[in-house]
């Protein structure tokens, strides 16, 4: 299905959305849309809607599966009004937001799929999962100067660090509420603005009424916002994600300082939520 914006696409197609989970994607660039949209396929999400420019080409057997619909990203810069639309007209479906060249993983994602894991998370009474961004980049540079390459992507091993997230109110720290930095944000900060050098996200939620999405992937109800319950650790996950190094590369003020994102921390990405589990990246709670 295919349609020419996102009001068409909810006036017209509201049953796509009835029942989740639901991927929202966010095409910036044509770089790896079908990696990304063929990833999401596999993790069982029961609709997978892509928000891209037109221009953009899409493998046939991917476009079969998928809900496409047209918007210009880079000339709106609309994700929170597309999400906040979204998330009006269906309440209680649980949905997860990415942009391409970004992969989801989660504990034991090769063995289980996204709707087991939403079902475990909903008997822990939570509402949203915490994320962390982590940063891939091409271990070469010259062969792939978009930094963008999955058979050779690389990750920091270590370098990241929490701080607490201070209310701007009463200037102490929220509950439960850390701020998370690392990867090519942390090394190349001089390179990335201040609001953004963040790797936290509440990439996944479940949509109700008068919740909102704010453009540094936290939501209007403090509590969406949290790591875990207060009564012990919950699931977290990783995206997996490109868009740094890309960036980083496509800058004019950046790209001629890189030669290589690569360190003496730095080591193949296995593609495997073992390594990310091992690394401390994500969490797995109480998860069985």
């Amino acid at each position: 299905m295919r349609f020419a914006g996102y009001t068409e696409f909810l006036s017209k197609a509201p049953r796509a959305i009835a029942k989740g989970p639901v991927a929202l994607v966010f095409v910036e660039d044509a770089v790896e849309i079908d990696t990304t949209l063929r990833h999401n396929l596999q993790l069982g999400f029961a609709s997978v809607v892509a928000f891209m420019s037109p221009t953009f080409s899409v493998a046939d057997d991917v476009a079969e599966q998928i809900i496409r619909v047209d918007a210009d990203l880079a000339r709106d810069n609309n994700r929170e009004e597309i999400v906040n639309a979204i998330i009006a007209k269906a309440p209680g479906v649980w949905f997860y937001t990415c942009y391409n060249t970004e992969y989801l993983f989660f504990p034991f994602c090769e063995t289980r799929t996204i709707t087991e894991l939403l079902a475990f998370h909903t008997e822990e009474r939570r509402d949203a999962m915490l994320c962390y961004a982590v940063d891939l980049y091409a271990g070469d540079l010259d062969t792939h100067p978009d930094a963008v390459c999955l058979d050779d992507a690389h990750l920091d091993r270590s370098g990241y660090y929490a701080l607490g997230r201070l209310d701007p109110v009463t200037h102490h720290p929220r509950d439960r509420q850390l701020d998370f930095f690392g990867g090519l944000r942390w090394r190349y900060e001089e390179h990335v603005p201040a609001e953004r050098r963040k790797i936290d996200r509440i990439a996944i939620f479940r949509a109700r009424p008068g919740l909102e999405l704010r453009q540094d992937h936290t939501f209007n109800d403090e509590e969406y916002n949290t790591y875990s319950c207060p009564w012990h650790h919950n699931l977290t996950a990783a995206v997996v994600s490109f868009r740094t190094a890309k960036a980083l590369k496509r800058n004019p003020g950046s790209t001629f300082s890189i030669d290589t994102f690569c360190w003496h921390n730095s080591v193949p990405f296995e593609w495997h939520s073992r390594q990310l589990l091992d690394l401390g990246l994500m969490e797995s709670g109480q998860w069985f």
